[in-house]
């Protein structure tokens, strides 16, 4: 796997194959950013770590042979300062303070959406970049760096006429149901079907939701949104 030379190197590891071709699919998605190795196991990971060189690391905490955070320790004890994402399903506060404790650049909780992964990545990128000149850096370099949590999209990234608030509700109905058709996310949220319909196409046209056609009797199939990347 390559990609230009100042990609952003990333190893992903994570014990499901399946999760792991979605981060990949996701990384890869992301300009500026390259997958080099995709480990299932947490010696795989310290390995792969040591013989790929990455400047990011995707960690589970869930592994097979050892706990993610089992991995970043490791990493630290061996002075290795790669950066690490945390993504997993483990919400315990004694999990993420020893993340936070281990230097994990950011911990995300699945299922996520792309663009939840998206703007982490990005500022990873923008923090690692700001140390990258010659020179000492300045107060907005080191901002960069420290000033790390991560705020969501902005709101002006919606289209005109839908607000954040909505597009909040329309995103958590459809991450709680499953599988919606634009009448029935209408229902859930109170709004009006055709409103409903835009909130939904432009998380299909953002990459945070999927559609499928349902094909029935007569008439025109219905538009089916699931949350999620493709």
């Amino acid at each position: 796997m390559t990609g230009p030379a100042d990609a952003v190197k990333v190893l992903v590891v994570d014990d499901d194959f399946m999760v792991a071709r979605i981060h990949t699919q996701f990384v890869e998605r992301t300009e500026g950013f390259v997958v080099v190795g995709v480990a299932s196991s947490g010696q795989a990971a310290l390995d792969d770590v040591a013989r790929l060189r990455p400047d990011l690391v995707l960690l589970d905490v869930h592994l097979p042979d050892m706990t993610g955070i089992d991995v970043l320790r490791r990493l630290r004890a061996a002075g290795d300062d790669v950066g690490v994402l945390v993504v997993t399903a483990a919400r315990e506060a004694d999990t993420v303070r020893a993340a936070a404790s281990g230097g994990a650049v950011h911990y995300l909780v699945k299922p996520f959406d792309y663009e939840d992964l998206r703007v982490r990545l990005e500022a990873f990128r923008a923090a690692r970049l700001a140390l990258s000149g010659a020179g000492a850096p300045g107060q907005q370099d080191i901002d960069a760096v420290f000033g790390a949590a991560v705020a969501p999209a902005p709101a002006a990234s919606l289209p005109k006429g839908l607000s954040p608030e909505t597009a909040d509700a329309v995103l958590s109905s459809l991450r709680g149901s499953g599988e919606l058709s634009a009448a029935e996310c209408a229902d859930l949220v109170g709004i009006s079907r055709v409103s409903a319909r835009r909130y939904l196409e432009h998380f299909v046209a953002r990459g945070s939701a999927t559609v499928r056609l349902q094909y029935g009797g007569a008439g025109r199939p219905e538009r089916r949104y699931r949350a999620g990347g493709s």
